[in-house]
């Protein structure tokens, strides 16, 4: 039954981020919930994971690599891109740094900003039209939920060991507590913040908003990546985020023997090797409007150059953990395959940014009849 309930965590985290491009906001925060709920789910039924805290970094940085993914489709703000990038592969190399040398200052040093960040970003977008908001107002954001919401945070779970769980468990009157702070941010939001907002540009939304109409089909993103290179600042980028992530579950998947820089420097051949097929695959015009299919091809032909490899290197049978093998090979697919569908989408908004819209000025009151 453990194996069952642990299988099934396991797997909710893998597959729920995938909702994330397509419902940001919600798909997040059901994401940071059930981060937030999984040891408790396990300690229920009797059982601590070994290795709680690298399978959970890994986890974590995993769905936020979805939704960093996301933003390159989904954001219309280039601005507010370029500052969730920068926080999102800050906290990237501070969490591998930390799990090779498993000092917990490094968590304090790189907060995790990007994961609220996002869900600010989404939260804005789900009434406001984000082009409303400048680079300094997104800067703005970003420095607040890092100094106030996640210094706090990551200080208390990763430095001082706190649980939340824990602390409620021996304090029963800070039940009472969060009570009143929830009542009064209600309030605060209701009678002083919502007054003092702008007019909405929408009713509450949380799909994603339509693709430019340049770059909504996959021949146009074919096409555009038809112009690109294989050595480039893209591929340089993939090889950066495929490559770290790898090393992080590898400090988690038993059976794993290769090093930290060999499993790097294999996941850049292959990346790049991706690239390469990808590129000559938009030359001759070939596409898929499919995500999934084109996932799917990718991993067999991804299999395919592994399986390659090793007779060429003369490999003994058995030598190869497959299982280990089929998890990397689709963790490189999958998020190769959504940066180069979303990758274009993002290009083009860049070279052709949209205007703010018109300040809409304060609200009127309606007109007066007789």
């Amino acid at each position: 039954m453990v194996t069952l309930v642990f299988a099934g965590v396991v797997l909710v985290r893998l597959l729920l981020p995938l909702l994330i491009p397509r419902f940001p906001l919600p798909a997040i925060v059901a994401c940071l919930v059930v981060d937030g709920i999984d040891q408790t789910i396990f300690q229920s039924f009797g059982y601590d994971p070994p290795g709680y805290q690298g399978y959970d970094k890994a986890m974590d940085v995993y769905y936020l690599a979805i939704a960093y993914l996301a933003t390159l489709r989904n954001w219309t703000n280039t601005a507010a891109f370029e500052v969730g990038r920068l926080l999102y592969f800050y906290r990237l190399v501070g969490v591998v740094a930390f799990e090779l040398s498993q000092t917990r200052l490094l968590l304090l040093v790189f907060p995790n900003t990007f994961e609220y960040f996002f869900i600010v970003y989404e939260g804005v977008r789900s009434r406001w039209n984000p082009l409303r908001f400048t680079l300094a107002w997104w800067i703005g954001a970003a420095a607040l939920i890092w100094v106030f919401v996640k210094l706090p945070q990551e200080y208390w779970i990763h430095v001082a060991q706190l649980d939340v769980t824990d602390a409620l468990a021996e304090h029963p009157w800070a039940w009472a507590g969060l009570g009143l702070a929830a009542v009064v941010l209600a309030l605060v939001l209701q009678y002083v913040v919502r007054p003092r907002l702008m007019p909405a540009d929408w009713s509450f939304r949380i799909d994603t908003d339509p693709l430019p109409e340049a770059m909504d089909s996959a021949a146009e993103q074919a096409a555009w990546r038809a112009s690109t290179r294989v050595l480039s600042w893209i591929t340089l980028e993939k090889v950066v985020l495929v490559g770290l992530l790898s090393v992080l579950f590898a400090q988690i998947l038993p059976g794993v023997t290769s090093s930290e820089v060999q499993l790097f420097i294999g996941t850049t051949v292959l990346v790049l090797a991706n690239a390469a097929i990808v590129l000559v695959a938009a030359r001759r015009s070939v596409s898929t409007e499919s995500l999934a299919v084109a996932f799917l091809f990718r991993l067999a032909v991804n299999w395919g150059l592994v399986l390659l490899a090793e007779w060429f290197l003369g490999t003994r049978p058995g030598d190869l953990d497959v299982a280990n093998a089929f998890f990397f090979l689709a963790l490189l697919s999958l998020l190769t395959t959504l940066h180069d569908h979303f990758q274009p989408v993002h290009a083009y908004r860049t070279r052709h940014p949209e205007p703010p819209p018109a300040d809409p000025g304060p609200a009127r009151p309606p007109a007066a009849t007789t």
